[in-house]
């Protein structure tokens, strides 16, 4: 009797062991971590800031071929880079097909891209559930105002900036809180700039703002900046677009806070204040940007607008339109604005924000 309890305590033990052995395994399997896939080589610290593919469900907005027909820029409602299709590559009349198909009936697709080289990797149908999380954000759509053509070099810059003179859009109807100085502009600008992603936190802002990654995203950035300027500092601001629509104009601008690499678009976002300035005796309410992806300070609309017209970037660049709107807006649809999408929630704002935080622009 107590041999075969002697012996059944030794199987009992056997079988611990092994179970704990099998156990050991299947956590250290569980939690090893997963290799990050860069475009550069693997560091090893997960903080490799080349991103080799970016996957979105977008609605084609235009398919414009160059003017040699060597290349066609295909326009995506949902992103504001430009992408290229170049007829030498194996897959073009795979992926033509696919957008000019999208185009027709204006059906989401599923694209995977190289935002660096502004190409794309794969196209696909989206699934049931991508469509349903696609359409349930654009359950809310603001109507917007025209926008409005331009033609920078022949603007007065003495008066373009001035709200009640020059600038009367709608939107400034909405609040009447306006910025009392240029100081306490320069102070939420500073505050804005602070929630960089490439500053080391901790931020007081969640997720943090990648105004390192200019490439893409302008839209998320303007959105969580505008809940800075209006919740934080409780103070007005809109959105103001610029747009590039009459091919072959493209924006262009030159980061020159981030390595000088161009970078090109068809439209750009960013929140307008309108700030309280004293001229001698006189006051007047004047449109300036928060832009801290282009610049280190705020800098009046018009030279906002300037910037994205670099010629030495692009000989193209051209701003062809440009829209002050609700700070509601979210994404404009092509070619110039109006209806807009809405993010009340923030909820594809944070979702950007995060997937561009460990992105920069330049190599």
């Amino acid at each position: 009797m107590l041999l075969q309890t002697k012996h059944r305590g030794l199987l009992y033990k056997s079988i611990l062991v092994t179970f704990s052995l099998l156990l050991f395994v299947l956590i250290a399997c569980n939690n090893k971590k997963p290799k990050e896939t860069t475009g550069g080589k693997d560091t090893g610290t997960g903080k490799d800031s080349t991103l080799v593919s970016d996957t979105s469900i977008v609605t084609v907005a235009a398919m414009l071929p160059s003017a040699d027909g060597r290349t066609v820029d295909v326009v995506f409602n949902e992103k504001e880079q430009l992408f290229t299709l170049s007829k030498e590559d194996k897959s073009f009349a795979e992926f033509n097909r696919s957008f000019e198909a999208a185009l027709r009936s204006k059906a989401p697709v599923k694209i995977i891209v190289d935002p660096r080289k502004g190409i794309f990797n794969l196209v696909a149908q989206p699934t049931a559930k991508e469509l349903d999380t696609y359409f349930s954000f654009r359950k809310e759509m603001l109507p917007g105002d025209s926008a409005m053509r331009i033609d920078i070099r022949r603007i007065d810059t003495a008066r373009f900036n001035i709200v009640d003179e020059y600038l009367k859009w709608p939107a400034f109807k909405l609040c009447m809180k306006v910025v009392p100085d240029l100081a306490t502009a320069q102070q939420i600008f500073n505050y804005c700039a602070a929630q960089s992603c490439h500053i080391v936190g901790p931020h007081q802002v969640n997720p943090c703002i990648p105004f390192q990654y200019v490439i893409d995203g302008c839209y998320a950035r303007a959105h969580k900046m505008r809940w800075i300027i209006e919740k934080h500092f409780g103070y007005c601001s809109e959105k103001v677009f610029s747009f590039a629509n009459q091919s072959p104009h493209r924006l262009a601008v030159q980061a020159n806070k981030w390595g000088g690499c161009c970078v090109k678009w068809w439209f750009h976002v960013t929140p307008l204040i309108r700030v309280n300035i004293k001229i001698g005796t006189r006051s007047v309410v004047l449109a300036y940007v928060i832009d801290p992806g282009m610049f280190n300070q705020p800098v009046l609309l018009s030279t906002w607008l300037a910037a994205q017209e670099n010629l030495a970037c692009d000989a193209n660049a051209h701003v062809d339109f440009y829209s002050i709107q609700p700070s509601s807006a979210y994404l404009p649809t092509y070619p110039t604005g109006a209806p807009f999408t809405t993010d009340p929630n923030y909820v594809q704002t944070n979702n950007t924000l995060i997937n561009y935080a460990n992105l920069t622009t330049c190599n």
